[in-house]
């Protein structure tokens, strides 16, 4: 494990945690099958879901720990050095030998929109013995968070420990693929694009979000919570009439890259902060709207004063 001085086990958020480092293209449009372009530029940044939503989460002001496994190679150092500028705990980071760290190859097109084909490396190990060694942390915590981009191991070790404590789960299921039956009953927050809530819910493409997401709260899941772009999200919850959030007005459109995984960092750090889901989910989108104004996953997220005034000015569109 690697250890990071003066981080103590209660922290606010836990999340287990996926990291790759980006390979970024930026091409004009989506290729055709066997189709070679011209990229317009290339760059290797931080990424991976898990990792993204932490750093979100810690520039809101909450307390971020990881549990994640990591290659002792050049990636893998970028990426306990991000986590050290971000002030993201790492004592439940295991560092191996031999294996590679995760990466991601994405091509971001003109209009802002990505395609992105992620190979985990050494996050593929990742499983319930880490999360174990982490369970004093995950059970003083407020909030713990994962991704479909760790094993399902291991997000359901989690997802078991923080619901015998009482702790809030937040699960982004990106990328998306039908659940088990009990981690989706351990689930308090899923928080999944159009796209993804219908193949979760194992429903065709086309089939109504409403219906995708009852289906998902039949089976055990707290709240449904959609992200829709630029239009915003939409909350469902039983017994609940449904709330919608119109997206937020933005100048200056570089790319999508880590927008949700900001909105579900925002998300999980207001209410590590004690606020309602409904308040949290206005603060997200207000936070996953600032963040296509920067390159990348991480340039763009906003830091919690940014986020407040941005929430203060800027009109809803």
């Amino acid at each position: 494990m690697v250890d990071m001085p003066g981080m103590a086990d209660a922290v606010d958020v836990v999340c287990v945690a996926s990291w790759n480092a980006d390979l970024v293209s930026r091409v004009a449009r989506p290729l055709a099958r066997g189709e070679t372009v011209m990229a317009h530029s290339f760059a290797i940044s931080p990424g991976g879901k898990g990792s993204n939503a932490a750093v979100a989460c810690a520039r809101q002001g909450a307390h971020t720990a990881l549990i994640a496994r990591i290659g002792s190679d050049d990636f893998g150092r970028m990426a306990l050095a991000l986590w050290q500028r971000e002030g993201v705990a790492t004592q439940h980071v295991e560092q191996v030998d031999g294996e590679p760290s995760g990466v991601a190859q994405i091509l971001v097109f003109d209009d802002g929109d990505n395609s992105i084909a992620v190979a985990p490396g050494a996050g593929a190990g990742l499983g319930a013995a880490q999360v174990e060694a982490a369970r004093t942390t995950l059970a003083a915590s407020r909030v713990v968070m994962a991704s479909n981009e760790v094993p399902v191991a291991a997000t359901l070790a989690a997802f078991r420990i923080a619901r015998a404590a009482g702790v809030t789960t937040v699960l982004n299921p990106a990328p998306a693929r039908p659940l088990p039956a009990e981690l989706l009953a351990l689930v308090d927050v899923i928080t999944p694009n159009e796209t993804e809530l219908c193949a979760i819910a194992e429903m065709a493409a086309d089939a109504a979000p409403q219906d995708a997401a009852q289906r998902l709260l039949a089976r055990g899941v707290g709240a449904v919570l959609v992200t829709l772009g630029a239009n915003g999200c939409a909350l469902w919850r039983r017994g609940v009439a449904m709330q919608s959030i119109a997206g937020w007005r933005v100048a200056d459109l570089v790319d999508t890259i880590g927008a949700g995984d900001t909105f579900t960092g925002t998300l999980a750090a207001a209410l590590a902060r004690g606020a309602p889901l409904d308040s949290a989910m206005r603060r997200a989108n207000a936070a996953a709207a600032l963040s296509v104004s920067g390159r990348g996953a991480i340039d763009g997220m906003p830091s919690a004063s940014q986020v407040d005034a941005f929430m203060g000015t800027a009109p809803a569109s």
